[in-house]
């Protein structure tokens, strides 16, 4: 039998492809084994950049039709879907390069395809061959939940997997579930020209978020013309009058909706089963997750694992920083943790809506005592001058620092890094307020918030008086 190699890593996202080109290029025996026909993972080929590059498209139709507002004259067609879902599939494929298996070969990777299953706990088999490991990474990912809704199973839906295939665009859209990526897709397709209905089987739509700001995006979202359901499960699907149609129906009234298209968006399951996980002695979690300690190691401590498979955020950056966590418990053997105090998150749609640190409700539970700094988007000059005064700053504070930070505004994704770096290395919040911000820009909320927090005490009773009594004093 072959000697074991010393890394064998399976999956070939995010995760899998850091741990994997670094290890291969500090010369280590690297086997990476991928499932699918390609490298790059859910991210690239049914996540993160086609979604974008959809709501990107969906924009600049949304901004031709407001351009009235701006005092331009622009005429807007209906959206061509092919064209559109041409342009995702070219953006796909320029940063598919960065993916080539050949580009990891290079880095002396041994690139294999196909379904991997542990044998033991020191070896997976591969389309019948037995690959050997002294440690192994598991980066599998997720994949859609679809929920137990009575028929659903009689009608054709879509899922992030096969949503960016469409070539039509449906008249009638109906996204199952109201997180991140349905509400994402749901503005992206209202804007596009679907007439989309949203249904929520919680009370609120992104229940992870400052419900103030869920609150604040949820009217918004309904103001351009799209109708949102909380507390209202889907409890039967059917099929429609036509064979392009389903009937869904709602809530306990039992009331039917209609539509063209229905988008299942409730949520993901990590993937995990294929592999029989119990065969290698490894132990899951009761949402199916890898258990893994502090330092990202399974039951099994020369098996890790990171990324979605393993929670507990399902984002593309959380699974690089493990990644990050991974090389340097097993290939660099550093004693590492993971710390996800400051993990920021972002959801794309128009304004994002973004967070970093603990929620309102973590520090209470956390008996924490804190304050809270609220600044409006619409008291920021360059939003107004960009016509985008939606949504605004809310920071939770505790002894002068930022413990968390949520912040619905135009670009709010590229402005939550200032305050993720103020939550990390816990900089006093008078140092934000006295930094010097470039004018106009956006980044001007956080200067201008944290300022606002200290403008009671600037210009209180007392320090009116101490102001007074210095300037008589001195000459």
């Amino acid at each position: 039998m072959d000697s074991p190699h010393d890394l064998v890593v399976i999956g070939g996202g995010v995760g899998g492809l850091v741990t994997a080109s670094v290890a291969g290029q500090l010369g280590l025996d690297v086997v990476l084994i991928e499932r699918e026909p390609a490298l790059g993972g859910d991210c690239l080929h049914s996540g993160c950049v086609p979604s974008k590059t959809l709501i990107r498209s969906a924009g600049v139709a949304h901004t031709a039709r407001e351009a009235g507002r701006f005092g331009v004259d622009a005429t807007v067609g209906d959206v061509d879907l092919t064209r559109v879902m041409a342009r995702v599939h070219e953006v796909i494929a320029h940063i598919q390069h960065h993916d080539d298996p050949d580009r990891f070969r290079g880095y002396g990777v041994d690139v294999r395809f196909g379904e991997a299953h542990f044998v033991d706990s020191h070896t997976v088999a591969v389309k019948g061959e037995w690959v050997r490991g002294r440690r192994f990474v598991i980066a599998t990912g997720s994949k859609p939940a679809i929920p137990p809704i009575p028929g659903i199973e009689t009608i054709p839906y879509l899922t992030n997997e096969t949503v960016f295939k469409a070539q039509t665009l449906p008249e009638r859209l109906a996204v199952v579930g109201g997180g991140a990526i349905g509400i994402e897709l749901a503005q992206a397709f209202s804007r596009l020209g679907s007439r989309v209905t949203v249904i929520e089987a919680g009370e609120r739509i992104l229940p992870k978020d400052d419900p103030m700001l869920t609150e604040a995006l949820q009217a918004h979202l309904q103001s351009e013309g799209i109708t949102i359901h909380t507390a209202t499960p889907v409890t039967g699907a059917r099929p429609g009058a036509s064979a392009r149609t389903a009937m869904l129906e709602l809530g306990e009234t039992g009331e039917t909706l209609e539509v063209d298209e229905v988008l299942i968006a409730a949520g993901r399951q990590p993937n995990i089963s294929a592999l029989d996980p119990e065969t290698a002695g490894l132990d899951l979690n009761a949402n199916g997750t890898l258990q893994v300690d502090a330092r990202l190691r399974t039951s099994q401590r020369h098996i890790y694992a990171c990324g979605d498979c393993v929670g507990p955020f399902p984002f593309t950056h959380m699974a690089e920083y493990q990644a990050g966590i991974i090389i340097s418990n097993a290939i660099f053997r550093l004693p590492r943790k993971v710390d996800y105090r400051a993990v920021p998150w972002v959801t794309y749609t128009d304004p994002e809506l973004a967070h970093v640190g603990m929620t309102g409700a973590e520090a209470e539970r956390a008996g924490i005592e804190h304050e809270l700094a609220v600044f409006p988007v619409a008291d920021v000059d360059r939003a107004i001058a960009e016509g985008c005064t939606v949504g605004e700053l809310r920071l939770r504070i505790a002894k002068g620092r930022i413990i968390g930070a949520s912040l619905l505004a135009p670009h709010a994704g590229e402005l939550i890094h200032e305050l993720a770096l103020a939550v990390t290395e816990r900089i006093p919040l008078r140092k934000l307020a006295s930094m010097v911000h470039a004018y106009p820009t956006l980044a001007q909320i956080t200067k201008r918030a944290a300022g606002a927090h200290y403008s009671p005490q600037l210009f209180s009773a007392r320090t009116r008086w101490l102001v007074k009594w210095i300037n008589r004093l001195l000459p």
